[in-house]
Parts: structure tokens; C-alpha cells; sequence
């Protein structure tokens, strides 16, 4: 698995994180379609098929981003090399 880079995941964290908010304060057909379409990214982008095996992933992958975990590198980090 190609892993993404941080800026990347910690976007489409962001764009889930608003979409569940948006969902759960006023649900209609548009914020599900939004949350869906995050959850399916994010699960997408960590290897997972449920939003919350991706939600523990990004953790992982962001711990081990600040913790300059041996053996990753950032895809942005793979370019610029």
C-alpha cells in the first residue's frame, strides 16, 4: 500500500471530521452523500473497509509521522528526495 502523505490524510480527516459534524447537527440526502464520500476516501487511503478501522489507522499513520517512525517516509518526502 502506497502510504499517503500527512498533509493529504490530515485533509481528508478534516473533510470527515465536518461531514459527520454536518451529518449529525442536520442530516439530509446532501451531508449523507458528503459523509460518504469522505468515509469511502479515507477508507481508501489507510486500507480499511470501515470508517472506524480508517479512523485508527490515520492514527497510527499520524503517530508514526511524529514520531519520524523508522522505516516511513512520507510521500511528500519520497518526491522531494
Amino acid at each position: 500500500m502506497i502510504l499517503p502523505a500527512e498533509k493529504e490524510l490530515r485533509a481528508v480527516l478534516a473533510r470527515f471530521a465536518q461531514a459527520r459534524i454536518e451529518h449529525d447537527v442536520l442530516p439530509t440526502g446532501r451531508t449523507s452523500r458528503l459523509l460518504e464520500d469522505a468515509t469511502y476516501t479515507l477508507c481508501v487511503m489507510t486500507g480499511s473497509r470501515t470508517a472506524d478501522e480508517a479512523l485508527r489507522a490515520a492514527d497510527a499513520l499520524l503517530e508514526q509521522y511524529r514520531a519520524g517512525g523508522t522505516g516511513l517516509r512520507r510521500e511528500d518526502e519520497t518526491l522531494a528526495a
